[in-house]
């Protein structure tokens, strides 16, 4: 059953050298401050896994947290590369970095299947890819009831998942809203999960069809993050900051450039400033 925690201890408690974590969030959502507790504790040789990396990735990479990262996408969304990530790969700067790399769709099956506790996903796809060649673990299984050869790939279960997520109530279920991505599955199929929030409410009024509860029982600990997800947005709370990714590109460009942003606003600053950096953004939302 869910646990209130501070998010420091949430992280301490449920993170681990050597683990494999995924901090998901397709656009909205994303657990910065989650990942940025992460840095501060400077855990290492994780590997990452997420549908989408963006900034938190590129700054985990940057600081030499990651061994390997599974993706299918890396990018700064709407402004172009991520480039610690780049400088890793082509570089091996801080250090080298292994790459696993799949389409969207392999890796939403693959979360399904780590949370329905199967050992592997069988789908369509990678017909006239070149994935394949450059992934041992993309392989083709034929179908025993109609000879039709489909591509397979491993379960994804990290030993823990971070997401963010607008509301939990008292009891510790959590309500996602808006666009939900692959949250829900990537919690499920993990052993452990920590839910960041904007906050805690008594009960979740006014339900429609379009909304995740994830009801307590799959959440390891809870911590009340207000503003947690920026730069990225939360529905019905902020607006995505636009020009925070637009700065990300320039800062992320330079090393030096980075190690000082990443020293000022991240393992030096505030845990609990979040809620300041989203106060202009509140009436856009």
């Amino acid at each position: 059953m869910a646990k209130f925690l501070p998010l420091k201890q949430a992280v301490a408690e449920n993170l681990h050298d050597g683990d494999t974590v995924a901090f998901e969030g397709f656009t909205h959502l994303i657990p910065t401050a989650a990942a940025h507790e992460a840095i501060r504790q400077g855990f290492k040789d994780l590997t990452l896994v997420r549908m989408t990396p963006d900034l938190i990735y590129d700054q985990m990479i940057g600081m030499g947290m990651a061994r390997k990262i599974v993706f299918s996408y890396a990018g700064n969304p709407g402004v172009g590369l991520l480039r610690r990530l780049r400088d890793a790969v082509e570089n091996e700067y801080p250090h080298r970095l292994e790459i696993e790399e799949h389409s969207h769709a392999a890796m939403a099956n693959a979360y399904e299947a780590g949370a329905a506790g199967l050992p592997c996903a069988v789908f369509r796809g990678y017909r006239g890819a070149g994935l394949a060649a450059v992934n041992p673990n993309i392989r083709e299984v034929t179908c025993p009831f109609t000879g039709e050869v489909l591509a397979a790939v491993p379960a994804l279960r990290p030993d823990v998942t971070f997401i963010h997520a607008q509301k939990a109530n008292r009891r510790g279920d959590v309500l996602v809203e808006g666009i939900i991505g692959i949250q829900k599955e990537a919690v499920l199929a993990a052993s452990r999960a920590v839910v960041t929030v904007e906050e805690v409410v008594e009960d979740f009024d006014d339900l429609h069809p379009n909304l995740t509860v994830l009801p307590a029982w799959t959440v390891t600990a809870i911590a009340v993050v207000p503003g947690g997800s920026h730069p990225s947005y939360a529905h019905g709370y902020y607006a995505r900051d636009n020009a925070a990714y637009l700065e990300w590109d320039e800062i992320a460009a330079d090393r030096e450039r980075f190690r000082d942003w990443m020293q000022k606003n991240v393992t030096e600053a505030d845990a609990g400033d979040f809620a300041a950096r989203v106060e202009h953004l509140r009436k856009a939302a």
